[in-house]
């Protein structure tokens, strides 16, 4: 009875130990959370890479990407943030906002075919959103188009 207690118990403080890695070395790694965005004529869901980890990641290893959903990185400063196509399997658009969320820059139909080359705006940005191919074209997104979403950007790291 004793022995069947004693191995109880190891399972229990293994299971904390893995439960406690899981949440906070793995989840911190993943996307935070999602949020609608308004950009152009197009709403779309957006996953949030909020650290440098997921920011970095990207849609790297994703296979593909609806029409209504994208990506939005956000960083603690502007700066010209570079973006490159590593683990990418399809093209997308890349747009640039500053802090007050207005596009400074796009790029689009970014091919996968050259995963080493960095794509980086010509002023500052604070955001990041990567969507579908052809997007920027369909919803009329251009310069000085002001997007509209919201999080917690205590988060931001």
């Amino acid at each position: 009875m004793h022995k069947e207690m004693n191995r109880w118990f190891i399972i229990g403080v293994v299971f904390a130990i893995v439960a406690t890695i899981v949440i906070y070395v793995i989840m911190p790694n993943l996307p935070q959370s999602v949020t609608s965005l308004r950009l152009g004529d197009g709403v779309f869901r957006a996953k949030l890479a909020l650290n440098e980890s997921s920011r970095q990641k990207g849609l790297g290893g994703t296979s593909n990407l609806p029409e209504d959903q994208a990506l939005l990185m956000a960083f603690t400063t502007d700066d010209k943030w570079g973006i490159w196509m590593k683990d990418m399997s399809f093209p997308i658009d890349i747009i640039w906002l500053n802090s007050s969320k207005k596009v400074v820059y796009i790029v689009k139909n970014v091919s996968p075919d050259d995963q080493t080359k960095v794509y980086e705006p010509r002023t500052d940005a604070r955001y990041v959103i990567e969507l579908p191919a052809g997007t920027v074209d369909r919803k009329a997104i251009s310069a000085d188009s002001l997007a509209s979403f919201s999080f917690d950007e205590t988060g931001v790291k």
